[in-house]
């Protein structure tokens, strides 16, 4: 591995352990000429997960494009980012735990609903309004009793 700020082509390893999120191997690392010291997340490649949109349309996986979801979704919330990565981390290991590659988007869209319901319920409505794609007041309304 290349230093991130001087480019050497060696660092060391200082430190390993699994990621809080177990799906992955967090190592620190330092290089020996400038010895600054950087972090490092390891996966397993797997198969590509491809996402069918609502028509028809597949694209890959794309971990970035929810998160920017959730994070609009839980904007002046209390959602800590460290929980958006929890919810993206349930995300993959449930879609990864299955016999398919192929998930339809609406699946994905009810875990993340489901996670967000547990954590904050302002984000869940938010979430819910777009994904299930509220058409008028009397919608939001039911989801709201729902809850409540």
């Amino acid at each position: 591995m290349f230093c991130l700020f001087c480019k050497h082509t060696d660092t060391e390893v200082i430190e390993t352990r699994l990621a809080e999120d177990g799906a992955s191997i967090r190592r620190r690392r330092q290089c020996p000429k400038c010895k600054k010291r950087f972090t490092t997340h390891e996966r397993i490649e797997e198969l590509p997960i491809l996402v069918i949109k609502r028509d028809g349309r597949r694209e890959r996986f794309d971990r970035d494009k929810i998160r920017s979801g959730i994070f609009k979704s839980s904007e002046k919330t209390t959602v800590s980012a460290d929980q958006i990565d929890k919810i993206i981390s349930a995300v993959e290991k449930e879609l990864t735990g299955g016999v398919s590659t192929e998930i339809e988007s609406d699946h994905i869209g009810r875990i993340i609903a489901r996670e967000l319901k547990r954590i904050d319920k302002v984000a869940y409505i938010r979430f819910a309004s777009v994904f299930r794609r509220f058409v008028d007041i009397d919608d939001f309304e039911k989801e709201l009793k729902k809850l409540l």
